[in-house]
């Protein structure tokens, strides 16, 4: 992946490289692509932050015994929701 773009539903963008995680990071916070919610989601539609993500990845290819080349790029985006802590999930 080449990239990330995070909308995250209060009002901050994030784009991060698309650092690759690993177990030994537990949970702790990610040194680039990090956020942390400053304030809930009370009072929003269903009390949740509804965020997108985009990510996009570019790969390179060729054919040498062709003398062709080039990059492809997908891209490909995802809603998503951040439920307000201490509030019911659903029933």
């Amino acid at each position: 992946m080449s990239s990330v773009r995070w909308e995250m539903g209060d009002g901050t963008t994030i784009s991060c490289a698309g650092s690759r995680y690993t177990p030994d990071q537990g949970k702790t916070m990610s040194l680039d692509c990090g956020h942390r919610y400053e304030r809930t989601a009370a009072g929003k539609p269903g009390e949740r932050h509804t965020g997108r993500a985009t990510a996009a990845w570019t790969v390179g290819w060729s054919a040498p015994s062709l003398g062709d080349a080039g990059t492809l790029t997908e891209t490909r985006e995802t809603a998503f929701t951040r439920q307000r802590r201490g509030s019911p999930g659903p029933h």
